[in-house]
């Protein structure tokens, strides 16, 4: 609280009030009350009533009471939202308004990603430029397609991974590998069968055959390749109006392994192919003039990525030339984003490239009236900014599950939906199950004393007593004037308690459940659910949480929990400020189970999302299951390196990019169980 205190002993002769109803609003008030003017406490829900000794007022009330500070007692994420529905007021009725840990919510600089410095041509300036020239060649690669790893010797790891895998283990192969094509590229430029005789040869390396490796090489680019849709689509439509279309390449492959590349991204309407490889010349060299002899026309147009290869020497070429930004390119205007320090593994620059050839596949990104970097759909936001994070927690998921020699496997609903799904692909042998609960439902079926009355209790309701017995208990009483708290109503809790319990066991009875151990996930918790699940199923409930919070406020159970991030990681990351947004879109489409009926079967709550954000959501989520899939498919098994800091940079790049789907920004960020509700535009 040192930042705090600073930031209090500034007001100390001023009427602050403290946002927030939770306990680590007592604790603050205990330390602050005495010492400063606080005048009363605020929340977005209520705005009467008393609490800790201290009214509960409304931010108009605090206006009139001329308060000069707000502190926001919250988690982060929270705390965001809080400042999108009061900065404005505040800043406008001059009350600084900060959170616990002492920053300042009413500062509105934040870092945007632009391309304020592009000067690329825009597509309705390249189409004009087109129509004026007979014949147009394209460079193929970082123009036409892009390649899902960051940079081309990426590829080369890969084959080397590829060649372990078989037996062949082949010292400093990656480099020597480059070594050898800067050694012919010398003289002329090679096909790729003649660099790997050129290692086999100058290496003493038997284990290999070049025709084969070369076949390999090609294979795996070959899966790595997509195409830049958009450039791809001018070339088809070129085509299509008569006009002549080239591809003209600096490759090691030859001709028809082009050809195959670019038939599997889709290319397969142009006139012909220039390979320098197959001329044993490159662009700098001699292919473009033998690119003109052959098609003998008077005006060309090239277009390419490379300032060197595709604009200088077109040029000395007699060639006219519109430059294109590759990925990288456009990654290179924004400042690497935050990215550049963290690519030090594969899987770090499979996960760049990967992006990239999302977020930069067009090479007209910058073209938008602001000069922002866009995302326009939901699948995209899904791909790009989510899943690098899960991908990562469910490799580490299912390490934990071999670790702790675990068959039981609980993904408790509703948000470990997605996170079976992804679980079941990578672990297809292995049953798991989805398993119906909820905070509300364990809590209705875990009450057993006053105890555990008094720690609901403390886990502040947005609502009505009234209310609260109803969300979180089932019981629909008329409240008397004598009966002001839950402790009031402490029978008809634990009697309908106990009937929720013996209904429960009769869902979990039919699950058949294996007697050992059990693995219990839980996204982001404290454990509530799990310590109220652990007095109902004989099994031992080991917690595999993504994040654990509060440890310090569970009421002496000894849970067992094991979490994705630790409590010094947590304290250093930025996953405080956006869990509630994974969360959301890890959801199942179905209600929150609230309690079982008799016969074991689940009674759901209502269903407050609208169908929209249904399908909003549902299409994230396509976008995770895609970007899992590819990554599986393209980061072997033993270069998979966890890399935290990395899928951090990735999530918050959703604050500092333009989003453009509406229906996104729509959702709602729902806490059934304190009965809250914050748009999502607010957490963004």
């Amino acid at each position: 609280m040192n930042k705090l205190s600073e930031i209090l002993q500034k007001y100390k002769n001023s009427p602050i009030a403290i946002y927030g109803l939770g306990v680590e609003t007592e604790r603050i008030l205990d330390e602050a009350k005495e010492a400063f003017q606080v005048i009363g406490l605020l929340d977005g829900y209520r705005s009467s009533g008393d609490l800790y000794g201290m009214p509960i007022i409304s931010l108009k009330q605090a206006i009139v009471q001329r308060v000069s500070l707000i502190v926001v007692v919250a988690r982060p994420g929270s705390c965001r939202a809080i400042a999108g529905k009061i900065g404005s007021i505040c800043r406008e009725h001059n009350i600084a308004l900060f959170d616990v840990r002492g920053n300042d919510l009413c500062d509105t600089r934040r870092i945007v990603y632009d391309f304020q410095n592009a000067e690329g041509i825009t597509r309705k300036e390249l189409i004009q430029r087109i129509e004026q020239y007979d014949v147009v060649s394209f460079d193929l690669f970082d123009t036409l397609i892009m390649r899902q790893v960051l940079f081309p010797s990426d590829v080369f790891e890969l084959v080397d991974d590829r060649l372990r895998q078989h037996g062949i283990v082949i010292e400093d192969f990656s480099a020597r590998r480059m070594i050898s094509e800067k050694e012919l590229s010398k003289k002329r430029a090679p096909k790729l069968t003649e660099i790997y005789l050129y290692m086999r040869r100058t290496y003493q390396l038997t284990e290999i055959e070049p025709e084969q490796m070369a076949m390999l090489e090609w294979e795996i680019d070959c899966g790595l390749v997509v195409p830049r849709k958009e450039v791809c689509r001018l070339l088809s439509n070129l085509a299509a109006c008569g006009k002549k279309v080239y591809v003209v390449s600096d490759s090691y492959y030859n001709k028809q392994q082009i050809i195959g590349i670019m038939n599997k991204c889709g290319i397969t309407q142009y006139m012909d192919v220039f390979v320098s490889c197959e001329y044993e010349t490159g662009k700098t060299q001699m292919l473009f003039q033998k690119y003109k002899e052959e098609t003998m026309a008077e005006k060309y147009l090239h277009i390419g990525d490379d300032t060197v290869a595709d604009v200088e020497y077109a040029k000395k070429n007699g060639i006219d030339v519109c430059r294109l930004y590759s990925g990288i390119d456009l990654l290179e205007l924004v400042g690497y984003m935050g990215l550049w320090d963290y690519m030090g593994a594969l899987s770090d620059r499979i996960r760049i490239g990967m992006f990239l050839s999302r977020v930069f596949n067009s090479p007209f990104q910058f073209e938008t009236e602001q000069r922002r970097i866009g995302i326009n759909t939901a699948y995209d936001i899904g791909y790009a900014f989510f899943a690098p994070m899960i991908c990562d927690f469910v490799l580490w998921f299912r390490n934990q599950v071999e670790e702790y020699r675990l068959n039981n496997i609980l993904f408790c609903a509703r948000d470990g939906y997605l996170i079976k799904q992804l679980y079941d692909e990578l672990c297809n042998s292995v049953s798991s199950l989805y398993f119906l609960t909820s905070r509300t439902a364990a809590i209705r079926s875990g009450m057993e004393n006053e105890e555990d009355i008094r720690y609901v209790e403390d886990m502040k309701f947005s609502g009505s007593l009234s209310e609260q017995l109803e969300k979180r208990f089932g019981i629909c009483v008329d409240i008397a004037d004598n009966r002001v708290d839950l402790l009031d109503y402490k029978e008809e809790i634990l009697n309908r308690s106990a009937m929720c319990r013996k209904n429960y066991a009769i869902y979990i009875d039919k699950l058949e459940l294996k007697k050992e151990d059990a693995a219990f996930f839980d996204f982001v918790a404290k454990g509530t659910t799990q310590m109220y699940m652990g007095r109902l199923m004989p099994q031992h409930l080991k917690g595999i949480y993504f994040l654990r919070l509060d440890e310090e406020q569970m009421w002496g159970e000894n849970l067992d929990i094991v979490s994705f991030y630790s409590d010094s990681e947590r304290n250093a990351s930025v996953i405080f400020q956006d869990y509630y947004i994974l969360e959301t879109m890890l959801t199942a489409p179905m209600p929150s189970i609230r309690e079982f009926d008799e016969r074991g079967n689940p009674i759901y709550g209502k269903e407050t999302r609208k169908a929209g954000d249904i399908r909003c959501f549902q299409e994230a989520q396509e976008g995770i299951r895609e970007y899992f899939r590819e990554y599986l498919k393209l980061c072997p098994i033993s270069d998979r390196k966890t890399n935290k800091k990395q899928d951090e940079v990735f999530l918050s790049m959703i604050h500092k990019v333009e989003v453009r789907d509406t229906d996104f920004l729509s959702l709602k960020v729902e806490d059934s169980f304190f009965n809250r509700m914050t748009d999502m535009a607010d957490m963004l």
